[in-house]
């Protein structure tokens, strides 16, 4: 059995492993971000964490050295509309209603649901943002996922994230039903860096085609505040590239 395949067999809810509690996810002990249950241990916390510390290509990475290739652009067809705006205990997530696209060539993938990461899991040239935003979507071609990371960084008022911020629930297990345009959470341009990873959190399946924005999102110091209230160094890490390679667009 191919390596890849092996490890995808370790995804849990394979079609949406970040759509319920994420405790869940783990199939087991429970995982944070620091202490006994922190990025170093997720491992050897439960049998479904294999990959977190056996896995080649794992998630994040700091974004270094790319290489400039002619890479599809992207395509993003989300909808505007109802969702559910979560606290799971590890993130806030917004679970998408369906009808939700994003395309990058003949491959086509479905919004599941977006969250929040502060700060940035990803680095660039060893460089964090004060937050990341990952979109995370289910591929049509197979069982793996697709995520668009766009990096926040502070700036002017945004009203889409001011929206989000004042709806954010206080704590773990709340819920509420909001209004969206995840469009809104999107920079100017879509020009991106490309890898082949894994989620970074438990299972940490190596399944994820990873689109990473090289633009920003500018958004208000109070919003990231009153994120960084809730969760203030929920992001795993960087981790090696291990013979990988980053690809740019232009």
């Amino acid at each position: 059995m191919e390596r890849r395949t092996f490890l995808k067999g370790l995804m849990v809810l394979g079609a949406c492993p970040l759509c319920v509690a994420a405790a869940k996810a783990a199939g087991g002990g429970h995982w944070g971000y620091s202490g006994e249950g922190g990025p170093d241990h997720w491992g050897s916390l439960s049998g479904d964490n294999l990959a977190c510390s056996a896995g080649t290509q794992q998630s994040p990475v700091d974004i270094s050295g790319a290489i400039d290739a002619e890479l599809p652009s992207l395509k993003v067809d989300w909808k505007a509309g109802p969702a559910r705006i979560v606290n799971n205990g590890h993130t806030i997530q917004i679970n998408a209603a369906e009808g939700s696209t994003l395309m990058r060539g003949d491959q086509s993938y479905s919004l599941l649901q977006f969250h929040f990461h502060a700060p940035s899991e990803h680095l660039v040239d060893g460089k964090s943002f004060p937050m990341e935003v990952h979109f995370v979507h289910k591929s049509a071609q197979g069982s793996g996922l697709g995520v668009l990371g766009v990096f926040v960084q502070s700036g002017a008022a945004h009203e889409t994230m001011s929206i989000l911020a004042a709806s954010f629930p206080g704590k773990a297990g709340g819920e509420a039903d909001i209004t969206v345009d995840p469009n809104a959470l999107l920079p100017s341009s879509l020009s991106y860096w490309t890898y082949e990873g894994s989620l970074t959190t438990p299972p940490c399946s190596e399944v994820v085609d990873w689109m990473v924005l090289r633009e920003p999102l500018s958004v208000a110091d109070g919003d990231i505040a009153r994120f960084t209230e809730l969760y203030d160094g929920n992001a795993r890490p960087v981790l090696p590239m291990n013979r990988r390679f980053i690809l740019s667009s232009s």
